[in-house]
């Protein structure tokens, strides 16, 4: 039941924003250590063990884990397979603050996949907030030159986080049309988490065969890398999950969705302070667009 917004939940949706921004900030500083999809591969690993305790009854055969494959498996492909693996992916040769911006235009790319495969209706106000979304993110792909957005010179992680996007737009539209899946699963948190990572990993290792065959970057391995996996197994993966969960059902999900945005700036925060990466005027612009393109959707009449 939604309640009004305390303190006590303005803290639980700010966790969320800060565990995905330092999830970039760490992807990016470790990518001379590990391969991007072996470093999901290992992420998802270490959150599916640490989740086993809260929710083995999953993998017992009449759990209906088994029975809905399909669909466990789609939605694992699209959240844990694909979209943290591009991220990382993206990190190789993008910032953390150009992918976190690209990424907090998502409430628009689900109004356009909504629209487009799932038959959701999207009005003009919608289609205009939809406008100046878009109009943030083409500002971050041409780095605040108009010359290099005319020429189309984006960087591979540019298109990697697109498609990223497109893929958790998918997935959300999945979790809003349940698919058959039992209400035992659903209803449980770290069931319904684990459910997609045991599928999720599958893909995961694919990719990471996949990457292995192709590249000779090896894994260095030590504590620096042990680290950084203890991280995003446990905050972005785990604690950011049921954190963003509660704090939706106490505030409601139009007001959660505003502490989302907080993700770009709080990575830009942390790029400053780790990396070195500043921020640059086209960053703040952006993020200017994007968050009065999805105030403007959301906005009641």
């Amino acid at each position: 039941m939604q309640t009004r917004l305390t303190p006590a939940t303005a803290l639980l949706l700010t966790l969320p924003p800060l565990m995905w921004a330092g999830n970039a900030v760490v992807g990016r500083m470790v990518g001379e250590l590990v391969p991007p999809m072996m470093l999901n591969l290992l992420r998802w690993a270490l959150a599916g063990l640490l989740l086993l305790p809260l929710a083995t009854w999953v993998l017992r055969p009449g759990s209906g884990l088994w029975k809905h494959w399909r669909r466990f498996s789609l939605l694992g492909l699209l959240s844990v397979g694909a979209y943290n693996a591009l991220q990382y992916l993206a990190l190789k040769t993008s910032s953390p603050i150009n992918v976190t911006l690209v990424a907090a235009s998502m409430p628009i790319w689900m109004q356009l996949i909504g629209r487009l495969f799932f038959a959701a209706p999207v009005s003009r106000r919608q289609m205009a907030g939809a406008l100046l979304s878009i109009s943030g993110v083409l500002l971050v792909l041409s780095r605040g030159r108009l010359e290099t957005l005319l020429q189309v010179q984006l960087l591979p992680g540019d298109i990697y986080i697109l498609i990223a996007a497109i893929c958790w737009a998918f997935y959300s539209w999945m979790l809003a049309r349940p698919g058959g899946e039992p209400e035992a699963i659903r209803s449980d948190w770290a069931a319904f988490l684990l459910a997609q990572i045991v599928y999720g990993l599958a893909w995961s290792a694919l990719f990471a065969g996949g990457e292995w065959a192709v590249t000779d970057q090896p894994i260095v391995w030590g504590w620096p890398l042990a680290a950084a996996v203890l991280f995003v197994a446990v905050g972005p993966a785990v604690l950011a999950y049921r954190a963003w969960g509660i704090g939706v059902q106490r505030a409601g999900p139009t007001v959660a969705s505003f502490f989302g945005n907080l993700t770009p700036l709080l990575t830009a925060v942390l790029s400053s302070a780790l990396l070195g990466e500043l921020p640059q005027l086209y960053h703040g612009a952006a993020f200017a667009l994007i968050v009065c393109g999805i105030v403007v959707s959301s906005a009641r009449r």
